[in-house]
């Protein structure tokens, strides 16, 4: 079953958010694990709130010598696993990598986010020559503006769009009060009230969007045989 792993070394990347968003999503129709691997348990505490998707599960990794061990139950429980790792280059985001499918780096569209996601893609090389697999990745620019992009952001995501070595997202998660708003009042993005959240048909959008996205980079490693079977 797939593990997918989400990591930047940086914090405020977006990387909770879109781990998140994604586990909602496929737990809609198949049973996911969540592992909460970031220090700050960002995800927990969410999952203390009410309207935890049915299907979904939260796991508190408890620190980098059980983290393998998670991982391995989870993924012989349910058909997908998601990983949100710590918010910096460590020991436990290695441990966490060298098990996954997919490796999905969010990152703003600025220099520091560009940066640190450049990091953790040397840190996936180094992993797969630890390993001798392929540890498949991709980046996904997350925070970003639906409508006209500055310069510089435009400048900074050419930059990994136009590398034909480095895989990116068609999708983006942009900037939407709906992403917000989950993680201050619990549940996912599908249970909010429209009269209540703004513009929550294009975040339902943005979510379903990131999720076909994934399923469909999943299904192309499966049909390639570097991955798991994709349920």
């Amino acid at each position: 079953m797939p593990v997918i792993a989400f990591a930047n070394s940086k914090g405020g990347s977006g990387k909770t958010t879109s781990a998140l968003l994604l586990a909602c999503a496929l737990a809609e129709t198949k049973a996911t694990t969540i592992i909460d691997a970031d220090p700050r348990h960002p995800i927990t505490a969410w999952a203390a709130m009410p309207g935890t998707p049915e299907r979904l599960s939260v796991v508190t990794n408890q620190s980098e010598k059980t983290i393998l061990d998670e991982i391995e139950a989870a993924s012989t429980r349910d058909p997908f696993v998601i990983i949100d790792l710590e918010g910096t280059a460590s020991r436990l985001m290695s441990y966490a990598i060298s098990q996954a499918d997919l490796v999905i780096i969010p990152m703003k569209e600025q220099q520091q986010d560009a940066l640190a996601a450049l990091d953790v893609i040397q840190e996936i090389h180094r992993d797969m020559k630890a390993t001798r697999r392929k540890i498949p990745y991709a980046v996904l620019f997350t925070q970003s503006r639906a409508a006209v992009k500055s310069r510089t952001a435009r400048h900074i995501a050419s930059q990994f769009r136009d590398n034909p070595a480095i895989d990116t997202f068609d999708v983006e998660i942009h900037e939407r009060d709906a992403f917000a708003a989950i993680f201050a009042i619990g549940g996912a993005v599908s249970a909010l009230d429209a009269s209540k959240v703004n513009g929550l048909d294009k975040a339902l959008e943005n979510v379903e969007g990131l999720r076909a996205e994934v399923i469909r980079k999943l299904r192309a490693l499966q049909d390639g045989e570097t991955g798991r079977a994709v349920a």
